[in-house]
């Protein structure tokens, strides 16, 4: 019995782990955007000031895993073996949850998962004791502390509303005072703003950081506590000393001291207080064995009870914890994700969006904005003329070539971390159970909305993601409470073969995301994107053209004959990831027309022709793409219809033409990868060849109706397929004459 439990014991470290790895790429969004989103500092700076910040939190936790032992249910109302099929249940819901939501790029809260996880894993188990026991399930409230759960609820709620309210008025209040040209003002109102906002977060630290740290005397805690106010004065003064010194002695923008210090900050308290969410259950669960151990009680009739005084962790696995996330910190490309999210909601200028409008964020803009225009239109004329000036951008923030600016100036990165900071100490100091995550996304939500990056052009984009994203909030609590009940219920019926089954699925969609997020990063990398601080000379543009045209052909050429041959198999499956797939391509090319108006920004210097043929380029390129997409589409929707096969004649016909298109398709990619650009008039002359072949068998097939019995719905498709391909056909030899005739213009003019 004894090994079974100690088994249980290294299944649970292992997926503790694991949990720290999916966290900290879940949580690096607390402490990284701003920092990286400002690009004030080199993002080797920002990962070691990161990094210091999350080991020294770690390192100096109080270690007190409360909410894991008895914040959520009552330890002495279960025994050890159901205890430990508790933890077990609510490991494995963290570790998939939180990478479901890494692998997606959405921020959600630990804190949020790990109590809704104990919340449904312990009414799981108090409802089988309950039922077993021929009980009322009235009792299960005497098996929970209910009261927790709708502080976290509130908490949620708080830190929506607050956070984003008051980022967005702070925001507001510091751009009116610096504008968008802040580097004039900063000498005169930089002292004051640096000793402000480094006393927020120096306060902040020792708010959060001493009630973390245990060898600190409870005598030191109090008199920081009942001296607040005047350990804020004296901080100011000495702050904005010290600001004025670095400013004026060290010749350093004070923003970046700002950011470095608030980036240390949010990180250190992450560590020291949220490693309770990665640790803390299997901690209690070595706790509970320890107890078990000592009492020499059966596991079915050992009271947990134990579990409700203050147990110290070891600082070894303290420190132990640190490296694990201090290297997560480092390696994860998933934390990267995460952070890109919240980086593209907050984004100043305009660019690819990562969410798609829905009616709820169209209905909320169009009110926004007859709200907006209501105010604006009482204001003095004067008055709003001079607001105007605070919020006129500079050049580098206007869409240009600039293809690497920040996301967002020092500024607003200065306001995410001090005014999070300072809501973060303020809800502690209250005992509210405020999210780090939540406060500092939706800071910086707040922030980005008073700074106007949320304009006509992208605001139904923004609000969707950022309803997408607190939606997902919401979610976590439900899917948590659940997912972590229903692996109780698995593992309280069967026992150590569930468990294991459990985990290994547990890897398995771990190790199954962590390849598909590899791919489909991979794939985001290879693609062909308008750069619009590279592409500037004629020959340039002619480089990344064909690129662009050997990646779409090369891509079209692969989804024709799959579609050919899934076809010929009548196989309704394959078509239909035929169909998908073909979203992929879509949305590279409606990534090229988006930037259209960036290329065309860059080639003020240049001759408009180049404009022109780039223009007429996309047309080309549409066109193909939008004749693969009706074949493919169409012969999906005749399989899927269950129509009858295409006869074998007319699939013979079908792969003649295929094997000929990927002769012709093959060549044009060689052509365009080797800027071979002189054979292009060699394939532009066997066209009629292939148009005339086409040609000839929408004739056969005519013949075929009059002297044969045919299906309808199977002569429809069979002339779509053929018209498309002609269209797919000529569409290809009209961009290569485009090419051609630019290609060689280019080289008469250069």
């Amino acid at each position: 019995m004894e090994n079974f439990y100690i088994v249980l014991l290294v299944i649970l470290f292992v997926l503790a782990i694991t949990d720290l790895a999916v966290g900290v790429s879940n949580d690096a969004v607390n402490f990284l955007n701003s920092a990286i989103g400002s690009k004030a500092i080199s993002f080797r700076t920002i990962m070691i000031v990161a990094s210091i910040g999350v080991a020294i939190g770690a390192i100096f936790s109080s270690g007190l895993m409360e909410v894991a032992r008895k914040g959520i249910f009552l330890p002495g109302k279960f025994y050890f073996d159901e205890i430990m099929i508790l933890f077990v249940a609510v490991m494995i819901t963290d570790v998939l949850l939180l990478d479901f939501f890494n692998s997606l790029g959405l921020p959600t809260s630990t804190t949020v998962s790990i109590v809704f996880e104990l919340l449904g894993a312990s009414v799981c188990i108090a409802a089988l004791k309950i039922y077993e026991g021929g009980q009322g399930f009235e009792e299960i409230a005497t098996y929970i502390n209910s009261s927790k759960a709708l502080e976290i609820i509130l908490g949620i709620l708080l830190s929506v509303v607050i956070a984003f309210s008051v980022g967005a008025l702070v925001q507001y209040l510091s751009r009116l005072v610096f504008s968008f040209n802040y580097e004039k003002k900063i000498k005169y109102f930089g002292a004051v703003f640096g000793g402000l906002s480094i006393t927020a977060i120096t306060y902040f630290i020792f708010i959060k950081g001493m009630k973390a740290i245990a060898f600190i005397p409870s005598e030191v805690k109090d008199f920081v506590n009942n001296n607040t106010l005047i350990i804020i004065l004296i901080s100011f003064v000495f702050w904005s000393i010290i600001s004025q010194l670095i400013m004026s002695a060290f010749k350093v923008n004070i923003l970046k001291v700002i950011i470095l210090i608030g980036t240390f900050a949010l990180a250190l308290a992450f560590s020291g207080n949220d490693l309770v969410n990665f640790i803390g259950v299997p901690i209690a669960a070595w706790q509970s064995f320890q107890l078990w151990m000592e009492s020499g009680v059966a596991p079915s009739e050992f009271n947990m009870g134990g579990l409700a005084g203050s147990v110290q962790t070891p600082e070894l696995l303290l420190i132990i914890a640190g490296g694990i996330m201090v290297t997560t910190l480092w390696l994860s490309s998933k934390a990267k994700s995460v952070v890109e999210t919240e980086l593209s909601l907050a984004r100043q200028g305009e660019g690819a969006e990562k969410f798609e409008p829905n009616n709820f964020s169209r209905l909320l803009v169009r009110y926004s904005i007859l709200v907006g225009n209501a105010f604006t239109s009482v204001l003095p004329s004067s008055l709003k003329n001079k607001i105007e000036n605070q919020f006129q951008k500079p050049k580098e923030l206007v869409p240009s070539k600039r293809f690497d600016a920040p996301t967002f100036d020092m500024v607003r990165a200065s306001v995410n971390l001090v005014v999070a900071s300072i809501l973060i100490s303020i809800g502690t100091n209250l005992k509210l159970p405020l999210s780090t995550t939540y406060v500092t996304f939706m800071v910086a939500m707040g922030t980005s909305l008073a700074d106007r990056a949320w304009d006509r052009e992208s605001a139904v984009y923004r609000v969707a993601g950022v309803v997408n994203v607190v939606g997902g909030w919401f979610v976590t609590a439900i899917v948590a409470f659940l997912a972590a009940a229903l692996f109780a219920l698995i593992i309280w019926y069967g026992g150590m073969t569930a468990v294991v089954f459990l985990v290994i699925l547990a890897f398995f969609f771990i190790i199954r995301t962590t390849i598909i997020h590899k791919r489909k990063a991979k794939l985001e990398k290879s693609k062909k994107r308008f750069n619009r601080q590279d592409i500037i000379t004629i020959n340039e543009i002619t480089i990344e053209t064909s690129e662009n045209i050997s990646t779409v052909i090369a891509d079209v050429n692969k989804r024709y004959s799959k579609v050919i041959d899934h076809l010929g198999y009548h196989d309704v499956s394959k078509l239909k990831k035929d169909s998908k797939k073909l979203k992929d391509l879509e949305k590279q090319v409606e990534e090229l027309k988006d930037n259209v108006f960036y290329f065309i920004k860059s080639l003020e210097d240049s001759p408009v022709e180049a404009s022109k043929f780039y223009i007429l380029f996309l047309d080309h390129i549409q066109d193909m793409v939008q004749s693969i997409s009706q074949i493919t589409r169409s012969s999906y929707k005749h399989v899927n219809n269950n129509h009858k096969n295409l006869k074998f004649n007319q699939i013979r016909d079908l792969k003649n033409i295929d094997r000929d298109l990927q002769v012709l398709f093959d060549n044009i990619v060689d052509v365009f990868e080797s800027h071979s650009f002189d054979r292009i008039s060699t394939i532009i002359s066997d066209k009629q060849q292939l148009i005339d072949k086409i040609s000839g068998l929408i004739q056969k097939q005519i013949d075929r109706i009059r002297t044969s019995d045919s299906s309808p719905k199977n002569s429809k498709l069979y002339f779509g397929l053929l018209l498309e391909t002609k269209d797919l056909a000529t569409s290809t030899i009209s961009l290569l004459e485009l090419f051609q005739q630019y290609y060689e213009d280019a080289k008469r003019q250069y």
